[in-house]
């Protein structure tokens, strides 16, 4: 029976251990039961009804026949998104529980609330921005400006007249309007609602005289001219709202003007990248579809083809305007 010296001895004991290890690791992977085997429960964390809860149930729909198994739409509404969110953020990171949120709750609310229960960055796993959530700025009839660099001078030259409108304290129609009075020297008045549809609502009525808000619930109102539509938010028109340019187009190129919101699907931190991956690619082949792609345009938004590597570079490339935006704000929550 031949010998082998010491050093070889070990090196051919240290690779057969390995290659054991290997079919060891390869044999349970194999008896892992593949994914998913159960309903996925989808918590979307604001009320029935609104924009993200119908995208959360259209998309639930379709998902289902690719994955295998229902997508069940689950509403836990309360404190801007906080208590939906925390809750998928506690869950165990199978794959079972997953979040459909906005820019809010699964990055603003960091730098806004003082007890976040939750670290977006630390507790939760990127899967896909679904679509981006641009905002059209608009106007009462009576206020004479026909687009933003005109309201940028109205409001400037009308200082401590000028009140704006938003749907909540430290969302995009907060921060956009404080960072348009600082900037202004305005001294504009911010008056916080809980809800868009009061705010247009006031802001139809007189009583706030500029406000961002969304296509879905403005354009009724643009068309009907109760409203002035004087720009939009972010990069690119709306397809929605094509005749109104963006605000970048007409010149207010600051960072303030050229984000936007948008929503997006997050798993529990530690979720297995091969889970992410496969929710990942069944949201990508539902956004894609016909019907579904009309349905998101309509409400205003524009879609986007996304992965968990790509969301999270846009989410990182984002992140420091946020924080910027807020902390020119001065909003601060418990």
């Amino acid at each position: 029976m031949p010998t082998f010296p010491t050093l070889q001895r070990r090196t051919w004991l240290g690779a057969a251990a390995l290659a054991i290890s290997t079919l060891a690791s390869t044999a349970a992977l194999a008896q892992q039961p593949a994914y998913p085997t159960k309903p996925i429960k989808v918590v979307v964390p604001f009320a029935p009804g609104g924009a993200t809860d119908v995208l959360a149930r259209v998309l639930a729909e379709k998902m289902a026949a690719g994955l295998g198994q229902p997508l069940v739409v689950d509403n836990k509404p309360g404190a801007a998104g906080i208590i939906g969110t925390d809750a998928v953020a506690k869950a165990a990171p199978d794959g079972y529980t997953i979040v459909l949120g906005l820019s809010n709750s699964l990055l603003t609310n960091q730098f806004l609330y003082e007890k976040l229960p939750y670290d977006p960055q630390r507790d939760l796993a990127l899967v896909y921005q679904i679509a981006i959530a641009p905002l059209v700025l608009v106007a009462h009839p009576s206020v004479p400006v026909a687009n933003g660099p005109e309201l940028l001078k109205y409001a400037a030259a009308n200082k401590g007249k000028v009140a704006y409108g938003s749907y909540g304290t430290g969302a995009y129609p907060h921060l956009a309007g404080a960072y348009m009075s600082l900037t202004q020297n305005a001294d504009m008045s911010h008056v916080a609602y809980r809800g868009e549809a009061p705010m247009v609502q006031d802001l139809i009525g007189g009583q706030i005289q500029m406000a961002y808000a969304s296509a879905l619930v403005a354009k009724p109102h643009i068309d009907a001219g109760k409203l002035k539509a004087l720009g939009v938010t972010g990069e690119r028109r709306m397809g929605i709202l094509p005749n109104v340019p963006t605000l970048a187009e007409q010149g207010m190129t600051d960072e303030a003007y050229r984000v936007a919101g948008w929503l997006a699907f997050a798993a529990p931190a530690g979720t297995p990248p091969a889970i992410l991956e496969r929710l990942a690619a069944e949201v990508r082949k539902a956004v894609q579809l016909p019907d579904v792609a009309q349905r998101i345009a309509g409400m205003g938004f524009e879609a986007k083809a996304s992965s968990p590597a790509e969301f999270k570079a846009a989410y990182m490339k984002e992140r420091p305007v946020w924080e910027r935006l807020i902390k020119q704000s001065g909003a601060k929550l418990d």
